[in-house]
């Protein structure tokens, strides 16, 4: 057994934590490793029947589709906004949320708080689409009852692209800011004790605490977090956005992202060399974000630098 390779050892060792993680592995080489040859199509006039080694190669024709298209800056800059928000006050909530949940004593409500910010994040967006549906409707949607109740009109918010932002912001940190405050929270109880001893003899506030040791001992995770989804952030959430929007045009002007749009071409024109580049484009574009951008971290904050 001293003989073989550490690698070797570390798999027998922990076969069963291995065996278990394996599934997931299989996933991401399928569908994110073994797909990387298929990125020359975004170069070719791919053709099914000729297949990635016989396509006609037509070079950066591909990326004129899109760049050429009278809609490109606009989804391009509706993805980054609508990314940026939901990056922004998504961190702000996890971060809230696990505070809070650190912060409570009561073992039995903070069980219940914790499954039941946790449960939306189970629930698929099609479901979801169909709450706000509820919610927002013209005739019978619970918001416009209550404006109503209190003196004002009713609004046909499916057509008001201004409002769809905001209303998919907060839709997002409903679903998720509960799964994302885990990773929170397991930061805050890795942090030291002997800190909140040492404050709590100084007679320091629980808001005081949670400010001047909480808070900036959490700085490198979030820093860390924020920095991975900087490389999604030419993707939009395509689940989402399709399910809740759909074929909705009123609200394009704000809410139409790269892969809607994409999507749509793919849909009405069948050409995957086009879904392709625009795919590749995105991923080029996060690569150099995140790389950027942790070299900025790197040079300001190094403890939130992801190397």
């Amino acid at each position: 057994m001293s003989k073989l390779p550490n690698v070797i050892r570390e798999l027998l060792k922990n076969r069963f934590s291995y065996l278990l993680a394996l599934p997931a592995v299989l996933y991401v080489f399928i569908f994110s490793y073994a797909t990387y040859p298929y990125l020359v199509i975004a170069f070719q006039q791919f053709n099914y029947q000729k297949g990635i080694l016989h396509s006609n190669w037509i070079g950066f024709r591909n990326f004129e589709f899109f760049f050429k298209s009278s809609d490109a800056w606009l989804v391009m800059s509706n993805t980054i906004k609508l990314n940026l928000l939901f990056l922004f006050f998504g961190t702000i909530a996890a971060i809230g949320l696990a505070v809070l949940f650190n912060e409570i004593r009561q073992r039995i409500f903070i069980k219940f708080a914790q499954s039941t910010m946790i449960f939306p994040s189970f629930l698929s967006w099609i479901i979801v689409s169909y709450l706000m549906y509820m919610l927002f409707k013209t005739d019978a949607g619970l918001m416009n009852h209550v404006i109503e109740a209190f003196g004002g009109e009713s609004q046909n918010w499916y057509s008001k692209p201004e409002a769809w932002p905001w209303l998919l912001t907060a839709m997002k940190i409903w679903k998720e800011a509960g799964m994302g405050s885990i990773i929170y929270l397991a930061a805050i109880t890795g942090i030291d004790q002997a800190l909140y001893e040492s404050a709590d003899i100084d007679g320091a506030s629980r808001w005081r605490k949670i400010r001047s040791i909480t808070l900036p001992l959490l700085a490198p995770t979030a820093a860390i977090l924020t920095l991975l989804n900087l490389g999604k952030i030419f993707y939009g959430d395509f689940g989402m956005i399709y399910a809740i929007i759909g074929d909705n045009g009123v609200l394009y002007p704000t809410t139409d992202v790269i892969d809607t749009y994409v999507f749509r071409a793919l849909r009405q024109i069948g050409d995957p060399s086009n879904a392709a580049a625009i795919g590749l484009f995105q991923s080029v574009v996060g690569f150099i974000l995140v790389y950027l951008v942790n070299w900025l971290t790197r040079r300001f904050y190094k403890e939130g630098a992801l190397y």
